[in-house]
C-alpha cells in the first residue's frame, strides 16, 4: 500500500480517539497540472496527474445524529450534528469535509440516518500547489458514500467536492483538482475535457517521473490578475463569435489559424491573452498523439512551449519561475518544464528521467540560489493511482 505509514498512524489515532476501529478508510491523492494552462474556464483540455502523496479519511457510524471530525495532524476535533452542518468560521479545515457531507445529501444532511466519527491525515506538502483540499474532499466523499450505502459515479463525486469548495470553503475552483484525484492511474496522465466533463487516462510508461520545483516567489496580485486574464478570454471569445462563420462560445472553439487571421479588432493585450489557451488546447491534443507513439521528448518540448506562452502572451509567470525553466532547459535529462497552476509564483513542473533526479535537483538549486539567495524545494513525483477505498 502506498503511504502505509500515514495509514497506520491514522488508524492508531482513530482507535485512541473513538475507542473503536474505523469501518471504512478511503485514500485520495493530490495532483499536478502537466499541460493545458488556464484552459478549464475556456472549456478546453488539460493534462494532469494524480501524485504519489495523498490523504486518508477514516470513518465509523455514531449511534445518534452526532458527528465528530478530527484533523489528526493537529489533533483538533470539530463537533456538530447532522442537523447543524454549516460553514465554520473557526477551524476552517473542517469545511472541506462538512461541505462534502452536506452535498452528498444534496444539501439536506439532516436526512442522514445517523451521524459519524471521522479523522483524516495526509502527507501532501501544503502551499506547493498540489491540491491537498481536493484530496481531502475526494477521500471524504468515498468513505461517507460507502458508510451510508450511497452509489455515485466518479464525476458526480468530483462535482460534490467542487461544490463543497465553492460553498463551504469559499474558493471558486474548477473541476480539475477533484477529477485528477479521482481518475488518476499509475504511470498515466489524466486528460480532461472541460466542455463535456469527460476524463480519460493516457499512459506515459514506467521510466518517467515529474519533479515539482517550488519557488519562494510570493503570489503577487493573484486575485486581480486571475480575474483580468479570465475577462480577457471572455472578451476575445465574444469578438471571435462575431467574426467567425461557426458558433463560438469559448476560446475552445477558436483555432490558432483563426486567431492569426481574425485577431484584428482586438486590442493588443486581449489578443495576447487569448492566444495562450488557444495554443494550450492544441498542445494537449498534440501531446496525446505524441504519448501514443511513446515520444516523451516531443511531449516535453510542448511543455517548454507552454511556458514560453505563459511568459510572453499570458504574462502569468515571474522571474523565479522563468529562472527554474531556463535552468531546466540546459539539463539533458529534463525533457520539459513549465509553470504549474495559476502562475504568478508557486511551482514549476518538470518532466524528468528519474535516475538523474539528484543531479537535476542539485543543478537547479545551485542556479536558483546564485540568483535569488535562497533555495527552491525540489520533489520527485510519480503519476499514481487515483482515489480508492482501502
Amino acid at each position: 500500500m502506498q503511504n502505509k505509514q500515514v495509514y497506520d498512524e491514522l488508524v492508531e489515532k482513530f482507535e485512541k480517539l473513538y475507542g473503536t476501529k474505523p469501518e471504512y478508510v478511503a485514500y485520495a491523492p493530490g495532483r499536478i497540472e502537466v499541460l493545458g494552462n488556464h484552459t478549464d474556464y475556456n472549456e478546453g483540455y488539460v493534462f494532469s496527474a494524480a501524485i504519489d502523496k495523498g490523504t486518508f479519511f477514516a470513518v465509523a457510524k455514531s449511534d445518534d445524529d452526532s458527528c465528530e471530525l478530527t484533523a489528526a495532524d493537529l489533533m483538533e476535533t470539530a463537533r456538530f450534528t447532522t442537523k447543524t452542518v454549516a460553514p465554520a468560521k473557526e477551524m476552517t479545515w473542517q469545511n472541506y469535509v462538512t461541505g462534502t457531507f452536506n452535498w452528498l445529501f444534496d444539501g439536506r444532511p439532516a436526512e442522514a440516518p445517523h451521524g459519524w466519527k471521522g479523522a483524516f491525515l495526509g502527507n501532501i506538502p501544503l502551499g506547493a500547489g498540489l491540491s491537498s483540499s481536493a484530496a481531502l474532499e475526494m477521500c471524504t466523499v468515498l468513505a461517507l458514500s460507502r458508510l451510508y450505502g450511497i452509489e455515485k459515479d466518479r464525476t458526480t463525486m468530483a462535482k460534490i467536492g467542487q461544490k463543497a469548495e465553492h460553498t463551504f470553503a469559499g474558493c471558486p475552483c474548477g473541476l480539475l483538482d477533484q477529477a485528477s484525484s479521482m481518475y488518476g492511474r499509475e504511470g498515466a496522465l489524466v486528460k480532461s475535457d472541460f466542455r463535456t466533463n469527460e476524463f480519460e487516462t493516457v499512459s506515459m510508461g514506467p521510466s518517467v517521473a515529474f519533479m515539482m520545483v517550488k519557488s519562494n516567489a510570493k503570489h503577487a496580485l493573484v486575485d486581480g490578475a486571475y480575474a483580468s486574464r479570465r475577462k480577457a478570454c471572455e472578451d476575445a471569445a465574444q469578438h471571435f463569435a462575431g467574426v467567425l462563420r461557426h458558433p463560438v462560445t469559448h476560446l475552445r472553439d477558436v483555432t490558432m489559424a483563426e486567431w492569426v487571421l481574425y485577431r484584428g479588432g482586438l486590442d493588443e493585450t486581449t489578443a495576447k491573452r487569448a492566444v495562450h489557451p488557444i495554443g494550450e488546447d492544441e498542445r494537449v491534443l498534440q501531446g496525446a498523439a505524441l504519448l501514443e507513439k511513446g515520444d516523451l521528448k516531443g511531449f516535453g518540448a510542448l511543455m517548454f512551449d507552454s511556458h514560453e506562452s505563459s511568459r510572453n502572451w499570458f504574462e502569468n509567470s515571474c522571474e523565479e519561475l522563468d529562472a527554474i525553466v531556463d535552468a531546466a532547459k540546459a539539463i539533458p535529462e529534463v525533457y520539459g518544464a513549465r509553470l504549474s497552476g495559476g502562475g504568478f509564483g508557486g511551482s514549476c513542473c518538470l518532466l524528468v528521467d528519474p535516475s538523474a533526479a539528484d543531479r537535476i535537483s542539485a543543478q537547479i538549486t545551485k542556479e536558483y540560489k546564485a540568483k535569488f539567495g535562497d533555495e527552491p524545494v525540489c520533489s520527485l513525483i510519480k503519476p499514481s493511482e487515483g482515489a480508492h477505498l482501502v
